[in-house]
């Protein structure tokens, strides 16, 4: 797939993607579009800081490995709710979430972003997608990730094939801490994020859920923070599928193998209730 690069001088303005997200609610097609977004970022100490704070992660001179995310997210929004993405970005479903860290990112300041979609496939429930998202320096590529993203309501060709990551590791506890009620709100300060779905239980019931849950990406970042000694600061890949939602608010253990170059990881709840299921592994 040859992807139409759009280069943009700036980061876009969040409240107008948000306006232009909450005014599309259809199903307008079955082909994803063949262009992507691209812009030079530079790296806000201050939000940093704050995100660091809400996440959990320590001041050790290294970006956090889920914060180019937060870095990406604008591009992603703009993309995700452009005339010619088919999907509705509200009520779109965060199934999986993989990064891969190519050199420690320390020092980073300025980076290059870049945002596409591909790998449009047939679910059960609808159609999924992968939100791809790069980050380069001066040096060449640093950081990738893959999102996949689900649709329900689409109706594509083909058998659904699901991709299961099964634990093979011997794991312990690890560290056990609180989600509070108001954690999707602190989030979507330093993530930009304010999916309905995350910031109230009033907000959330208009999308059929009984109480606010919380941030997929929160999940994943308090998880590796709390792993930090557990994992490679390069060459690693880290991939978690996202099982049932952490309804806030909510007490979660972590689980996970011994320290190394691969390893295996679990969240779960009261119950041995599985949120979410992962591994690292060296970047193949």
């Amino acid at each position: 797939m040859i992807i139409d690069w759009h280069i943009l001088n700036r980061e876009p303005s969040l409240s107008g993607l948000y306006v232009r997200a909450a005014t599309r609610r259809k199903i307008t097609g079955t082909t994803l579009p063949d262009s992507g977004l691209r812009c030079w970022i530079n790296v806000d100490p201050k939000r940093l800081a704050d995100y660091r704070k809400v996440c959990g992660f320590a001041e050790n001179g290294l970006l956090p490995p889920t914060y180019p995310h937060i870095l990406a997210f604008a591009l992603q929004m703009q993309l995700l709710t452009a005339k010619e993405f088919p999907f509705p970005l509200l009520g779109l479903i965060h199934l999986s979430n993989r990064i891969r860290i190519f050199r420690p990112m320390g020092g980073v300041n300025r980076v290059r972003v870049s945002v596409q979609v591909q790998n449009l496939q047939p679910h059960e429930k609808g159609a999924t997608f992968d939100l791809v998202t790069t980050l380069d320096d001066q040096l060449g590529a640093l950081w990738e990730a893959e999102s996949q993203m689900l649709c329900r309501g689409v109706k594509l060709a083909g058998e659904p094939v699901e991709d299961v990551l099964a634990s093979t590791l011997e794991m312990s506890e690890v560290a056990h801490w609180k989600a509070p009620s108001d954690i999707g709100r602190q989030y979507a300060k330093v993530s930009g994020d304010y999916n309905p779905i995350h910031l109230s239980a009033v907000s959330a019931k208009l999308f059929g859920f009984p109480t606010a849950i919380a941030h997929g990406l929160w999940n994943k970042a308090r998880t590796l923070a709390a792993l930090a000694d557990h994992l490679p600061a390069a060459n690693v890949e880290i991939a978690v599928q996202f099982r049932k939602p952490v309804r806030l608010p909510s007490e979660v253990t972590l689980l996970a193998s011994a320290a190394g170059a691969s390893g295996d990881l679990r969240l779960v709840g009261a119950g041995d209730l599985e949120h979410m299921a992962g591994h690292w592994r060296p970047v193949a």
